[in-house]
């Protein structure tokens, strides 16, 4: 489900969890608990990454047709636990994008300090308004951290995928790399944030800066219930149909 590998004091957390990485209940819960080790662990840095064609395509919707009201009661608390572990870990974390980043996975993806992408056919964006679904306010703080207020709003509501040139473009993500050297580049760039200062100014410092986004409201009972709605009335299955069509 989750692969480790030590690259001189840089830490590969590498996803491979089926076909596109999707983010279940089990995935996000080792997210979270990988996160938290590694958060008081000895590594100096983070590098996120997936296997396959995919970072990670997002929720797995069937899963939430398939497991009605009491998985996504469990469910919405753990995407949000998963965000924040990636979200305030203490060291620097970069993503390495080897594919697909959609919905929670582009999320996951801006909750690291730096963002490459492979060049080819993977694509980057937040489908969650297309699926039928709201964000749960973690993901909108972090997104607006990440890119911005105005681009992260374009991208709310766009609800678009851009391929590398024009996710680069856009801002979401810093830089792009050939897939053969993605990983390289990526522990290249973490060891490079980890060696600008010490590990507790650091820490320090992206705490600063994440100090709005810790401001956040009690979570809103209405994300649970459309969410409910969406896996009940037949709005996750369409979107899912619809995919297939394509």
């Amino acid at each position: 489900m989750i692969h480790l590998e030590e690259f001189d004091g840089v830490t590969v957390v590498r996803l491979d969890h089926g076909k596109v990485n999707a983010l279940d209940l089990e995935l996000l819960e080792r997210i979270t608990a990988t996160f938290t080790e590694l958060d008081a662990g000895p590594s100096r840095a983070v590098v996120l990454t997936g296997t396959g064609r995919a970072f990670s395509a997002g929720v797995d919707l069937r899963r939430i047709i398939d497991g009605g009201a009491g998985y996504v009661h469990a469910f919405l608390p753990a995407l949000d636990a998963a965000f924040l572990a990636v979200f305030t870990l203490g060291k620097p974390v970069v993503a390495a994008l080897n594919g697909h980043a959609i919905a929670g996975g582009a999320i996951l993806a801006a909750a690291c300090d730096h963002r490459i992408m492979a060049t080819g056919t993977g694509t980057i964006g937040v489908t969650e308004l297309p699926v039928g679904v709201p964000f749960p306010a973690t993901a909108l703080e972090i997104l607006t951290h990440a890119y911005g207020a105005p681009p992260a709003r374009r991208a709310v509501f766009a609800g678009d995928t851009l391929d590398p040139p024009a996710a680069l473009a856009d801002g979401r993500v810093d830089e792009l790399s050939p897939p053969d050297t993605l990983v390289a580049t990526a522990v290249e760039r973490a060891q490079g944030l980890a060696a600008t200062t010490t590990p507790e100014v650091f820490r320090l410092t992206k705490e600063q800066l994440r100090v709005p986004d810790r401001q956040r409201p009690a979570a809103d009972p209405r994300v649970l219930q459309l969410w409910l709605r969406a896996a009940e009335d037949g709005t996750l299955q369409r979107y899912l149909t619809s995919l297939g069509s394509r």
